[in-house]
């Protein structure tokens, strides 16, 4: 069965780490960042996020997020470089256009955070099962409900994309133009669209009675096929990233 999430099989160090000591790295990384305030921060955690994805082995996974965010902050670069309100010094033009110190160093700012906190969630979401992270959130008194929550959002953008992939290929076999100019495009959104939006009503009504089915709502305590503990080395991590979080308060309020 071809696998709907973003998790990518791999027996490395990065794999075997507990799901709980990547979520307190995300909160390090995007804590300390945004408390310190500095650009060398962010480069320090963007820095550290790819080096971990590189020796997990799985940073050509990363690379299609990275080449999805560049858009963003191209757009974003445009924008505040052009027409920043507080835009003074001309820092270099291109043509007519004029861009300011102050809007590109702006820009520049909100892209090392982007970048900074989609590396730290792509080191917990490609790395990570979600049923073990769900798993391990019900083990400490989470909800079932709200482990359903996040497990949907780990798995709803790769099985849209499997759906879209699939009604893609049915509706070429029957001689409908997907390829060519926009034009053509515009033409096969909608029916691409449609049965995309309609399957996706479908499976969401048909997990609700297999959960049902399966007592996802009974008040039962339940059992846990393993054990998944966290490791002293990684409780120990773990607490010098929240002194560390800590350490960044002080230092700002300072």
């Amino acid at each position: 069965m071809k696998s709907i999430s973003l998790y990518v099989e791999k027996d490395t160090w990065l794999t075997r780490t507990h799901p709980f000591t990547k979520l307190c790295y995300i909160f390090t990384a995007v804590s300390i960042s945004l408390i310190i305030g500095r650009l060398w921060m962010f480069g320090l955690f963007i820095g550290i996020s790819f080096f971990m994805l590189l020796s997990g082995k799985i940073i050509k996974k990363a690379l299609p997020l990275l080449a999805f965010s560049f858009t963003i902050l191209i757009t974003i670069f445009l924008i505040h470089g052009l027409f920043h309100q507080g835009n003074e010094t001309i820092l270099f033009r291109i043509g007519s256009l004029c861009f300011y110190r102050e809007g590109v160093w702006y820009a520049v700012r909100i892209g090392c955070n982007i970048l900074n906190i989609l590396l730290a969630f792509a080191v917990l979401v490609l790395t990570t099962k979600p049923t073990d992270l769900v798993e391990n959130l019900e083990r400490i008194g989470f909800s079932p409900k709200f482990g359903y929550v996040i497990s949907s959002v780990f798995q709803i953008v790769p099985q849209m994309s499997g759906t879209m992939n699939t009604i893609l290929d049915a509706q070429r076999s029957r001689g409908m133009e997907t390829e060519g100019n926009l034009k053509t495009r515009a033409k096969s959104f909608l029916p691409l669209i449609s049965p995309v939006v309609m399957s996706s009503l479908i499976n969401t009504r048909e997990r609700a009675i297999a959960l049902e089915v399966r007592g996802f709502g009974g008040k039962c305590k339940k059992t846990y096929l393993k054990e998944n503990k966290m490791k002293i080395q990684e409780r120990i991590i773990c607490i010098v990233m929240l002194v560390a979080v800590l350490g960044s308060v002080l230092f700002r309020i300072l």
